[in-house]
């Protein structure tokens, strides 16, 4: 039978505290949080690629007060340092001119990244290399991407599983999760970022989704500036209901799930304001099954 993951994308907010947590501060978010859900997205190592500065990798102290937090069927899904997922460093203004990010898909820097992860190893979902928009001056096709990444997939250990969300909408396609099966990758699906609708990519591709044995659905909305200004970042209520999106991917997700498809939900506060009560909206939603 089909496993269902809903959780968050980070935890430390205190504006949860009486959805989530019992005090806005003072307590340990993650032990609380812990209690409620299984799963969460770790996006705070994603952030490692400074210029002119090491590679930020994550805190041993952090990772151990991880695992100390929650319990054994607890997953944590993680995002890969984007020093190992940029081609190039993130400009200043978009009259610079790019740099090569000399660490794009660096093994050693993947394999330092691993042995920091492994108080939490045996807690641990897919891990998530996760790449911008690739133009063609930062890579030339889809097919050569898919070359250089399998290329590197294969130097990985196979004990970890492995997830890839691209943010070209045009490479989610049956090559490319074709690809993704034959190298036993998990494929990420973001609502988000200009990316197409979860719902109608299904449509289209249910066939080569279903033959998956996972898949990641990340939630995460429009505009990010608009939603932030109309809640103050304060992320206790809805400020952007999305009822037909929301019921959509709820009706594909109990799909996928019929077809033996485990799947990790992560929902992001800036997909309607509050990711805890989105949560609440789809699992409402996913117990209605036939009636959506």
């Amino acid at each position: 039978m089909a496993i269902l993951r809903i959780g968050t994308c980070s935890w430390k907010y205190p504006s949860w505290a009486g959805l989530v947590y019992s005090a806005p501060k003072g307590i340990n978010y993650l032990e609380e949080y812990a209690r409620r859900y299984d799963t969460v997205e770790v996006d705070q190592w994603f952030w490692s690629l400074f210029p002119g500065s090491p590679v930020r990798l994550p805190n041993p102290a952090d990772v151990a007060e991880y695992a100390a937090s929650v319990g054994k069927g607890f997953r944590f899904t993680v995002k890969v340092p984007n020093s190992v997922t940029l081609t190039h460093y993130y400009k200043k203004s978009k009259t610079d001119p790019p740099e090569d990010n000399p660490h794009f898909l660096s093994v050693e820097i993947f394999d330092r990244f691993l042995s920091l992860l492994d108080p939490i190893k045996h807690m641990l979902g897919p891990l998530m290399f996760q790449f911008e928009y690739l133009n063609k001056q930062k890579m030339k096709s889809q097919k050569a991407f898919m070359e250089i990444f399998e290329a590197f997939v294969r130097r990985l250990p196979r004990d970890y599983e492995y997830a890839v969300e691209v943010r070209n909408a045009s490479w989610i396609n049956e090559t490319f999760l074709e690809f993704l099966l034959r190298n036993e990758l998990i494929p990420v699906f973001i609502e988000g970022y200009w990316m197409p609708r979860v719902a109608g990519l299904y449509q289209k591709l249910q066939p080569s989704i279903a033959r998956h044995e996972t898949a990641v659905v990340r939630l995460h909305g429009g505009d990010r500036q608009k939603i932030e200004k109309k809640t103050g970042k304060i992320w206790d209520k809805l400020a952007d209901p999305r009822d037909d999106e929301l019921a959509a991917d709820a009706k594909v997700i109990n799909e996928v799930l019929d077809r033996g498809v485990n799947v990790y939900l992560n929902v992001n506060n800036h997909y309607e304001g509050s990711a805890p009560l989105t949560i609440n909206r789809i699992k409402t939603l996913l117990s209605q099954g036939d009636l959506l």
